[in-house]
Parts: structure tokens; sequence; C-alpha cells
């Protein structure tokens, strides 16, 4: 099968790359970036450069690839997210879950693709009721900004993609090399200053899954997925008050402080303390049974800590 990877230069889309090209696809990956480029051709891809943000771009990307699949991977968040500035932080990725998807849903019409996949997000349910959420529970669509700006272009995406028979795959937080959550990521950084607390009872909840089971479970869905809507998570959402200290300690960092919920609002921010203490978390039941996929860490609590050795391993040998 030819299949198309928009943002195959990131780090699920890099991951996704090696594993279709080891099942014997061809892989184009559009990236607008030359170095990315160079990365995706290292995973045995191929590579077109493109912003699928134009239009006329977009289009002919997609029919000088001919795929048989497209499989939309587009992201554009910094390398840490800062409280003060999140609403511009996040415009980018907004603006491509909503003008990108319709760029490239336009594009495979034309040429009369049949088969869409989109990365989406598994921690955007609306925070109220069961802790952890399946895929037919409503979204947050009354959060406050901005949160709200971030759940809208979700559920665009989404119903966009969905409109078409394609596949919304609901991501949880990622971890492993390159993601906010690997060993010199955004939040490792956070932990090494003990600037992530455990804020009051710390109850909101998080599901996590490495970038590579993620990108299995989005080439199960790419062979035998029917359309609809997947969490991709992993079996373990857990509690902000458990994650953290076992962060910490697979980093080698000091132990959480704990703050009281008052201050913690005021250190944090809205947005960060609501996800400390109201986010809900995701079921994998339904990517368990109808795609027949199992996470190769079914749970954080053995993953962050393999991931970081790993990472930190890998590092070491090319210092050497």
């Amino acid at each position: 099968m030819r299949v198309l990877i928009a943002g195959a230069g990131g780090v699920i889309g890099l991951a996704l790359t090696e594993r279709l090209v080891a099942d014997g696809h061809t892989v184009i990956g559009l990236t607008r970036s030359p170095d990315r480029g160079r990365a995706i051709r290292a995973a045995g891809g191929e590579t077109i450069l493109c912003d699928v943000l134009l239009e006329r771009q977009a289009a002919e990307a997609v029919a000088k690839a001919k795929p048989d699949a497209i499989i939309h991977e587009l992201s554009n968040l910094p390398p840490a997210l800062d409280p003060k500035r999140l609403s511009a932080q996040l415009a980018p990725t907004n603006r491509l879950r909503r003008e990108g998807t319709r760029n490239l849903i336009a594009a495979a019409r034309t040429i009369g693709v049949q088969r869409l996949l989109a990365q989406s997000i598994a921690f955007a349910y609306a925070p109220a009721g069961d802790w952890v959420k399946s895929e037919s529970e409503p979204l947050a669509l009354d959060a406050p900004p901005p949160q709200d700006e971030v759940v809208s272009a979700v559920c665009d995406l989404e119903r966009q993609v969905l409109d078409a028979s394609g596949i919304v795959l609901r991501y949880g937080n990622l971890y492993g090399a390159n993601t906010y959550f690997g060993a010199r990521g955004a939040y490792a950084q956070l932990a090494a200053k003990r600037q992530l607390p455990i804020v009051g009872a710390a109850e909101g909840r998080w599901s996590f899954v490495h970038t590579r089971d993620a990108a299995d479970a989005t080439a199960l869905a790419l062979e035998h997925g029917e359309p609809g809507i997947y969490n991709v998570v992993d079996d373990d959402p857990a509690p902000s008050h458990e994650w953290i200290p076992v962060f910490a300690q697979a980093l080698g960092a000091k132990r959480p402080l704990k703050v009281p919920a008052a201050i913690g609002s005021r250190l944090l921010g809205s947005f960060a303390f609501d996800t400390m203490t109201r986010q809900r978390g995701a079921s994998n039941a339904k990517a368990r049974a109808q795609l027949h996929w199992t996470p190769g860490f079914t749970s954080w609590r053995e993953g962050f800590a393999a991931a970081i050795a790993a990472e930190n391993r890998e590092r070491w040998r090319f210092a050497r």
C-alpha cells in the first residue's frame, strides 16, 4: 500500500514510517522541513516538501504521491508550554487541525483516496462523571480559555474525518524520546527543578502511551480499522498523585513537592491546575477489541523508566 503521512517527521510519524516500511508499505512523508525530510528518508520513507495549510500545495503533493491511504499526524507545538502564552502557542496546531485537515481531505477526494486516518487527543473529555472515559463520552466543549480553543479545533478535525468515513485516533499523553515526557522533555525539566508538584488531592486522571505503541495502533488501524474513534492509550489511567512521583523517580529527580490546591492554582495557572485536578482519563477497550492492539507498555509504571533508560543509553552511545 502507498501511504502518505502528513507530519511524518514528528515523533509518531517517524516511528510509524519505520513500522509501515517494515510491514512492506511504501511511505511518502509530507513535511515543511528539509531536516525532517532527511529523518523521514533515514526511517525508510520518501519525502515531499509541502505546507498543507496552502491548499494548492497540499493538492499537488497528494496528487504527486498517489497514495492509497492518508494518515494525518500534523501538529506544531513548542518545546515547552508557557502558561502566560498558551493561546498563542497552541494556535498553530489548532489551525492545522482545522485548515490542514480540510485541505488534506479535499485533496484526497479529488484523486479518490478512500482510506483516511487522523490523530486526535484522549485528554479532552468533559471533566464530569466517571474518571475514565470511552469514545462515546462528550468532550469539554465548555472548557475555559484557552482549552476551549483546543477542544473546538479537535472537534472540527474529528467531524471532518468522520464525515469522510475516516478513523480518528485519540492518542494519550505521549512519552519516549523527543516528547514532553522524554528524558530531556519539558516535564522532565520541571521535575528536575521540583516544579512539577502534587497539587491538593491531585485526582486528575492522565492516560499515557509510548510513541511506538501509538505507531503500532495506527498501523493496525490502517490495515483493518473500521471508521470511527479509538482511544490509543495504555491500560492504566492514573491520578496525578500516582504518576508524578514515579516519573520523577525514573528521571532520578527528587521527590515532588506537595502544595495545597489554593497555592497550586496560582503556581501552575488554570490550564495546568485543571489537568492535575479534574482531567479525565481514557479507556483503550475499543482499540484492544476492534484493532486487536496490545500496547507493549501496558502501564507507564514500567514504561517511564524503560523509555528514559533507553533514551539515555542512546544519547551516551552517540556522545562516545
